[in-house]
């Protein structure tokens, strides 16, 4: 059995998340105050709602009721879905963000920011916006050349035949 909290922390919840077809994808416990913060953040290829957090959250409180993992001090569980800019660390993660924009900083010192168009088990192929004018290219990344990245947030976001437009119904 781990020795560390975190991961014996993973060991009691990564089967309650299976069981509902959630990958857990990150576990933290930091101070806060006379108290600490459980953090869980479950995600799926569909994405997770509010509901299905909650669920686990109820699940996942029971649980550690009955276990000594957290230790006798108050905490606080919060489970959640990744955040909006999410790192992308593991293939599912880029797979998930097939169609979004993201920011790849590269081994080589590069920096790159493109749509995912597409992931397979050596890389991701993403299409680079082209600039003043020019039509965007192709850049393929293969799993090494990758040092970190990041999903970026777009308010006004695109789709791949242009800009999106809101329809609006005729009375």
């Amino acid at each position: 059995m781990s020795t560390t909290q975190i991961d014996r922390l993973r060991e009691l919840l990564e089967p309650l998340a299976a069981r509902r077809g959630m990958d857990l994808e990150e576990v933290v416990v930091t101070p806060a105050g006379r108290r600490r913060v459980l953090r869980v953040v479950v995600d799926t290829d569909e994405g997770v709602g509010l509901d299905a957090c909650a669920e686990l959250s109820r699940e996942a409180s029971q649980l550690l009721d009955e276990t000594d993992v957290m230790g006798g001090a108050p905490y606080v569980l919060e489970v959640s879905s990744p955040g909006a800019e999410r790192p992308l660390s593991e293939p599912r993660h880029y797979r998930r963000a097939v169609g979004r924009l993201v920011r790849a900083h590269l081994h080589a010192g590069d920096v790159l920011t493109g749509r995912i168009v597409a992931v397979d088990e050596e890389g991701v192929d993403l299409q680079i916006p082209g600039q003043k004018g020019r039509r965007p290219t192709a850049r393929r990344l293969a799993w090494d050349e990758i040092a970190r990245a990041r999903v970026e947030v777009e308010f006004n976001r695109t789709t791949a035949s242009g800009p999106r437009v809101e329809r609006q119904e005729e009375a």
